[in-house]
């Protein structure tokens, strides 16, 4: 069937950016934003004095541009200033039974919650409740509990890093360290599998590396919607002729063209900037393959310029200063065979060679990653083969070289930095009792994969979510759900409604919270928060914009009024923190020595950047080395051997941010109207005997035979250009094919990405 026959499905021809992204914004400003200055305030997105960007992570650029910001953040924006009002009429109106038959998209759609409200099971409707009398239910439930370890506090990484700081120093002097939250469901291989590496668990760059670089290898990931902000640093490399290599399972047009709607050539051209100067699209779960194989390739190189005379390839005099580990792995390395190598990438010898030559060739190489290298089974194992990659030639470390893993929303790395951790390290907690003066509790929490086990087994009875979506976000949906529904507590601090609102326990209240536009407006005047990039930059916001309700709260002030209401001994000022941020600051300044002079550095422009020690080539892992590390073989999961098996992905569209959906449309993917897809290779297509625009249903291949299916039925084939073996539906819709054991054992990132699956005509 012709592509354009397909109801909603029409390949979309133009470039990333350009007169469609300047559109999109129009378009999303005219439907949410109701006045000249919440338009205004877009202006003020990412620039000193104004608020940071509620969206992605990626970094600022020290000069600063009336128009530093993208599409999604333009969305993002739009979203959280809209006119639109949920009020207790609103829910006075629509039974929660009613709510829960509407799209995720139509909950949120409806605008911002302005009350703070409890669910009346009487009337099946949420209602209007005081603060205080909110704070008192909440308070008297938490201390019910005879162990605090039955209770889950969740962070979204959309919370500041002040938030975040009270909300931790709150539940660790309530007692407990469970704190499950997005990293462990993004990037939590990065978090574990760096320290071992090279000591610490962020990236090593700086957006200046960048200009300094001689090539960029893009592994994983998708700019043009999940930090399309990088593509102007991607169009500015690719202009200085740096090649830019991607290894992606899909065509994904970001990283093919750009056109910058800040340049008015392209604009008025109608031109764009080419950015993939090789684009290798490797099977879903190939990566460590695809590392292997350019070790492989490198060190047979090397070996042959050794031969000939020549200095070789490996920067051997950073291998014996600054590594261990590397016999280990070049034995490894010779072990494994290029037939299984090209079997499991799914591509030639000669293209992961030729890529290795790129590599080879540069001198500073950057590599950036996503969460298509980490949401698999093996997560940590694929983060740490990148990271032996860059330790051959010494591309960590130095000016133009590192490695760049790419965080999602705006602040989950800074939640992480000020202590947001179900595994705190005995420093951190040494700090907290000498500063605040109680006993901190010292055994491991739960992460998010196991707060939801826990939920659903009765060992823990009650939930805080500081943001967030989590039910929706988790694998399993349909254990996860009923396993929300048999809570005795569920307290979710938001701006929007969302479908784990709906979830109802015994009690469940709804504490509507200031947005990252809005004014914050405390006892010694409007208040700045501070977030941290994926780069490390750490960096002020403060909102502008009058609240949407005169009776929002801040996020400190929440977590303030919950730890008074359930701490009747607390041994924190609560209100002297939130009366004044910057005593905030203080107090993180005095548990993290490497926020020193916190206020005043934050105060400059742009911010400051914390101490990255791997970027001074200082590896504070046990033997004071970077480490090159093994993992065996590699396959991805042995049960894809079946025949008929494929392995599926799930992805963001361009209408969406994680689980918010601002719409229903995926420009760059030809995607109108609809969510109900999944995209396959065509050559797949017709080996299983159907055909583009066939209506489908998705299996996962189950972990254990006695399990029910897994099924995502009834969706559309749509024929894209996706690697061979290979499938992509959309998230979260797709979360119910994968279980809930089923996540990386290192770092329990569930596995998102790498979903075994066999494809069959509905019905």
């Amino acid at each position: 069937m012709p592509k354009d026959t397909v109801p909603g499905v029409k390949p979309y021809g133009g470039p990333a950016g350009g007169w469609g992204a300047l559109g999109a914004v129009a378009r999303a400003i005219k439907d949410q934003m109701a006045i000249a200055e919440d338009t205004r305030a877009l202006r003020r997105m990412n620039q000193p004095s104004g608020f940071d960007c509620p969206g992605c992570a990626w970094p600022d650029p020290k000069h600063t541009s009336s128009f530093e910001f993208c599409e999604n953040g333009a969305k993002a924006v739009s979203w959280e200033t809209t006119s639109r009002r949920v009020t207790p009429d609103f829910f006075a109106a629509h039974p929660v039974s009613e709510l829960w038959t509407w799209s995720d998209h139509a909950l949120e759609d409806e605008g911002r919650l302005t009350h703070p409200m409890a669910y009346d099971r009487a009337t099946d409707r949420y209602v209007e409740i005081g603060w205080d009398e909110a704070f008192r239910r909440i308070g008297e439930r938490l201390r019910g509990y005879a162990d605090p370890d039955m209770v889950e506090f969740y962070t979204s990484g959309r919370a500041s890093n002040e938030a975040a700081f009270l909300y931790q120093l709150f539940v660790r002097e309530y007692g407990t360290n469970n704190f499950p939250d997005c990293s462990n469901m993004c990037h939590e291989a990065t978090s574990v599998g760096l320290p071992q590496s090279i000591g610490v668990g962020k990236g090593t760059v700086t957006l200046e590396d960048f200009d300094l670089c001689d090539a960029i290898f893009c592994i994983g990931h998708n700019p043009g919607t999940n930090h399309p902000r990088m593509l102007t640093t991607l169009r500015e490399a690719a202009k200085r002729g740096v090649p830019i290599v991607v290894f992606n399972p899909l065509r994904e047009r970001g990283l093919e063209r750009f056109a910058a709607p800040q340049s008015p050539l392209e604009m008025l051209t109608l031109g764009s900037t080419p950015i993939a100067s090789a684009y290798h699209q490797v099977k879903v779960g190939g990566d460590v393959a695809v590392l292997k194989g350019m070790m492989k390739a490198l060190l047979a190189a090397d070996a042959a310029d050794l031969a000939a005379g020549g200095p070789g390839l490996l920067d051997r005099a950073f291998i014996a200063a600054h590594t261990a580990g590397f016999e280990a792995l070049a034995a490894d390395l010779e072990t494994v065979s290029w037939d299984l190598i090209e079997a499991q990438s799914g591509l030639p010898r000669a293209t992961i060679e030729s890529a290795a030559s790129v590599y080879a060739k540069a001198q500073n190489v950057i590599v950036c990653y996503g969460m298509g290298l980490t949401q698999h089974r093996h997560g940590t194992s694929n983060v740490q083969q990148l990271a032996n990659l860059m330790l051959l030639r010494g591309n960590i470390g130095r000016p133009g070289a590192g490695i760049c893993p790419l965080r999602g929303h705006s602040n989950v790395q800074g939640d992480r930095t000020v202590g947001i951790t179900e595994i705190p390290s005995k420093p951190f907690l040494d700090a907290i009792e000498r500063v605040f003066g109680f006993e901190p509790p010292r055994e491991k929490g739960h992460s998010a994969v196991e707060s939801v086990q826990a939920i659903i087994d009765g060992r823990s009875k009650a939930i805080i979510c500081l943001g967030g979506n989590l039910a929706v976000a988790m694998s399993d949906p349909e254990a996860v759900f009923a396993g929300m529904r048999k809570l005795d507590l569920a307290v979710h601090i938001a701006t929007k409604l969302n479908r784990s609102h709906l979830l109802l326990a015994q009690d469940s209240i709804i504490l509507p919270c200031l947005g990252r536009t809005e004014r914050d407006l405390q006892e010694t005047g409007v208040q700045s928060v501070t977030v941290e990039d994926s780069m490390s930059m750490v960096h002020a916001s403060r909102g502008t914009l009058p609240p949407a309700s005169d009776q929002l709260r801040s996020e400190p002030a929440i977590i303030a009024g919950l730890a008074l209401a359930t701490l009747p001994d607390t041994r924190v000022d609560w209100a002297w923190l939130v009366a004044d941020y910057a005593r905030i600051r203080d107090k993180i300044e005095a548990v993290f020595p490497d926020f020193f002079d916190f206020n005043a550095r934050v105060a400059e422009p742009g911010g400051f950047r914390l101490n990255v020690p791997a970027s001074q080539r200082e590896w504070r892992t046990p033997s004071g080395k970077a480490h090159f590390l093994v993992c065996d073989g590699v396959e991805e999961d042995p049960r894809v051997a079946r025949a008929d098996a494929l392995r599926l992905t799930t992805i963001r569209s361009h209408d969406q941010y994680n689980t918010t959906i601002y719409g229903l449309n995926d420009r760059y993917r030809g995607i109108t109207g609809r969510r109900d897809v999944v995209f396959l290779n065509g050559d797949d297509l017709a080996a299983l005997g159907l055909g583009h625009g066939d209506v489908v249903d998705v299996e996962a291949v189950a972990n254990d035979p006695g399990q029910p299916p897994r099924v995502l039925r009834g969706v559309t084939a749509v024929a894209y250009d996706i690697a061979r073996g290979s499938a992509a539906a959309y998230y979260p819709e797709a979360n119910n094919l994968v279980a809930l054991d089923s996540f990386d054992e290192r770092s329990g990132t569930p596995t998102y990405k790498s979903i075994p699956v066999v494809i069959r005509r509905a019905g």
